[in-house]
């Protein structure tokens, strides 16, 4: 996980924060609420792909707040700049991982075949994530490119290049991820929306608990492993959505449970 940073939510009286807290626990509440709703029209199996989608997409986008906090670390984005570049990136977020997922899964429909390889590309990138230590795979200081950016545009322009780039990379992990618990284009790109949704407000609330969630990087790890073993698997052991469902909530639920639990052993 990224190191901390002086990111501070605004303004500095912290009413924001409360407000932030308020729109993220909302939007949690829609998220949730949209799955019952989809139980309730279409039943238990597409009511648990929606869900195991939306935890999926839900703990890709937590990670999506580190790299923004690295990202406004990096190019010392002012506090009162910060929420507008967050609207831009994750509008990004939302049009480039719903265009993936379309377009991923209208490829299953015609190239079964297809899904081992998404599942060997997700399960490279959770053993990558695990091997990393707590280095994110995206790391704004060691490209080149926004490197270069850096020396001659203003630095508000240059963080908004990376965050989109930041994007791009969280949608290729997103579409063989999502696609591996759902192959219906409507709950992909749901489960992807309605967990996008309060991201912003969410950046705000989690970057000021980012030593306490020091473990979450661990829990993504373990899920983009477990959900590429399974897509490599598939074609001989189809496993259940139910049991997907459960594997992967007890994975994040542990390792946020685990970061709390020992967070008063965390350094200072």
């Amino acid at each position: 996980m990224p190191s901390p940073t002086r990111l501070e939510a605004e303004p500095a009286d912290g009413s924001f924060r409360a407000r932030d807290a308020v729109v993220a626990l909302a939007c949690l509440v829609l998220g949730l609420g949209f799955g019952c709703l989809v139980w309730l029209r279409r039943g238990a199996e597409p009511a648990q792909q929606y869900l195991a989608g939306y935890l999926i997409e839900l703990s890709l986008s937590v990670d999506n707040v580190f790299v923004f906090a690295l990202v406004f670390e990096q190019f010392g984005v002012e506090p009162g700049r910060r929420r507008r570049l967050l609207f831009w990136g994750i509008a990004g977020a939302i049009v480039l991982r719903s265009a993936f997922l379309v377009a991923g899964i209208g490829a299953i429909g015609r190239f079964r075949w297809i899904i081992p390889i998404f599942g060997a590309l997700v399960l490279a990138t959770g053993i990558r994530l695990a091997a990393s230590r707590g280095r994110h795979r995206f790391d704004p200081s060691g490209n080149p490119a926004i490197r270069f950016l850096t020396r001659r545009v203003p630095a508000a322009l240059a963080a908004l290049v990376a965050l989109e780039a930041a994007d791009l990379v969280f949608a290729l992990d997103s579409l063989p991820a999502v696609v591996a618990v759902t192959h219906d284009a409507a709950i992909a790109v749901a489960s992807n929306l309605f967990a996008i949704l309060g991201l912003r407000s969410l950046f705000f609330v989690v970057s000021g608990a980012m030593r306490a969630l020091r473990f979450l990087n661990a829990g993504i790890a373990a899920v983009l492993s477990f959900v590429g073993a399974k897509m490599l698997v598939e074609p001989w052991f189809p496993v259940p959505t139910t049991a997907s469902l459960a594997v992967i909530a007890t994975l994040l639920a542990v390792s946020i449970g685990a970061s709390l639990l020992f967070r008063a052993g965390s350094r200072e």
